[in-house]
């Protein structure tokens, strides 16, 4: 309780501290909703500056960024079907057509209410059980838990936005194959460059979610204006009641509980999350037809996880030293800009560091509520705005996003070619939200695999002779059987 008193006075005493909290609040809800340019370019710009504010100051604008950048990725992921980050992907399932639909009020205040809930929930689970829950994260899930919990992943969500059951998986294989541009984590060699150093570095998920989203969606729109079946969303500012959030609570408690473990293993974090837990909704559903035409179920279930992940990735930061994404290895640089290191003694030494870090994520969480209120009543009028003037304001807000990600045009190149694909692949009933994922997972499974096989000394028994591993890994086989038996099962009725 002192620690907490601690946090408090520290915040909202210090006049510097809450000028830097609202700017770090409103700054992360702005660049995440720009597409391509999210939190993390607005974390890596100001991350050289840091260097000349004080520690608290510093970790605290890392901490209110990452929950309010979260959320804002879901803002244009909703109105435009441009997710901010990867994260937000699965809101776009829902809350896209809840646009087309003229509800695009009820699909922004669904992502308002459970994204706050998600952060809220996941920062007192944070503020009681960090040191506790990191130790458990690290010593249950080491690289073969890491690899069955990636396989079990890939397995639920396979068939997410996709017609069928193997096209959902032929989506998943295509951005696994896509993963393995680059370098081999293995042994360092490159594969599949072409002889162009441009590619030795993989290619990065950024520029495939804003081909795959935004450049796709622009050419969905182009072609239905050339044919005059364009027809212009309308502005919707009717938010949910709580008698709609009520009948969707086993949801939202089971998204904050997938959100808030995934968020404490490192290099999981939110993305698999708000997959896993769009695709349990969709599973545990009463009406699972609806979802992917405007189901808003999907949108509380994707923000709820997401931001449920945020509190969950400070733990492993504060308590072991170890980052879950980008904004938490951003903190680890400034920890060490500062001469200090996080790690179980980071409470003890730096006690109002922490506790300021705690109270500010809370409030800002809380804050979303307000903001984001405010904000939905002024920006669903970009739905007011002509398509035709909107066209080539995403292409270029994309353009500048994929450009600005690595200073290369090979990633504008890969942004446009996956815009055509992805064109043609929403035709033809594949998941382009399955390529995403298997990229994102690909990468990180197949270096959690080659440290997992060493581990177990290249035996496959050892997969299944760990218990949280095994757990895992049998889960995965029988979804995949399940998904394979219920396949042939629907054929066959048809």
């Amino acid at each position: 309780m002192e620690n907490l008193l601690t946090g408090i006075i520290g915040l909202f005493t210090d006049p510097m501290a809450m000028l830097f909290f609202f700017a770090a609040l409103i700054g992360g809800l702005f660049f995440a909703a720009l597409p391509g340019i999210n939190m993390v370019t607005l974390g890596a710009i100001i991350l050289p500056f840091t260097i000349y504010l004080e520690p608290t100051y510093a970790i605290m604008i890392y901490g209110v960024i990452y929950v309010s950048g979260t959320y804002g990725g879901a803002v244009m992921a909703i109105l435009f079907n441009i997710p901010g980050s990867a994260e937000n992907a699965p809101t776009a399932f829902d809350g896209y057509p809840l646009t087309q639909q003229g509800k695009s009020g009820l699909a922004i205040g669904a992502a308002i209410v459970s994204s706050s809930l998600g952060g809220i929930f996941s920062t007192l689970v944070m503020m009681l059980a960090a040191p506790i829950v990191g130790r458990w994260a690290i010593h249950a899930f080491g690289p073969p838990e890491m690899f069955a919990l990636i396989f079990f992943g890939l397995n639920v969500a396979a068939s997410v936005g996709a017609d069928t059951f193997w096209k959902g998986w032929l989506s998943v294989l295509a951005g696994l194959l896509l993963a393995c541009v680059g370098t081999d984590p293995a042994g360092g060699l490159p594969r599949f460059n072409f002889g162009t150093y441009y590619l030795l570095a993989g290619i990065h998920f950024i520029p495939l979610i804003l081909g795959f989203f935004a450049i796709s969606e622009v050419f969905v729109q182009a072609e239905k204006m050339v044919t005059f079946k364009y027809k212009a969303p309308r502005v919707g500012l009717k938010f949910p009641s709580f008698k709609d959030f009520w009948g969707m609570k086993i949801c939202i408690v089971r998204s904050w509980i997938l959100g808030f473990f995934a968020g404490v293993l490192p290099g999981i974090g939110a993305t698999l999350a708000a997959f896993l837990s769009y695709n349990e909704a969709k599973r545990w559903s009463k009406h699972p037809e609806r979802f992917g035409k405007g189901e808003l179920e999907g949108v509380v279930a994707s923000e709820s996880a997401n931001n449920a992940a945020t509190g969950g990735a400070m733990i492993p930061l504060l308590a072991l030293g170890l980052p879950g994404g980008a904004i938490t290895a951003m903190m680890i640089s400034v920890f060490m800009i500062h001469g200090m290191e996080p790690g179980p003694l980071i409470m003890v030494r730096a006690p109002e560091l922490v506790w300021v870090l705690f109270v500010a994520m809370f409030v800002a969480n809380v804050l979303i509520f307000i903001l984001g209120y405010i904000e939905t009543k002024t920006i669903v009028n970009l739905l007011k705005i002509p398509f035709r003037i909107l066209c080539p304001i995403i292409f270029i807000l994309s353009t500048i996003g994929s450009y600005a990600l690595r200073n290369t045009l090979m990633d504008v190149w890969v942004m446009i070619l996956a815009g055509v694909a992805g064109y043609f692949l929403r035709r033809s009933g594949y998941s382009v939200a399955g390529i995403i994922l298997g990229v994102i997972l690909g990468k990180l499974g197949e270096s959690a695999f080659v440290k997992a096989i060493i581990i177990i000394e290249y035996n496959w028994v050892g997969f299944f002779t760990r218990p949280v591993c095994a757990v895992l890994m049998v889960g995965g086989i029988l979804t995949l059987v399940w998904n394979i038996y219920s396949s042939f099962k629907i054929r066959a009725v048809a």
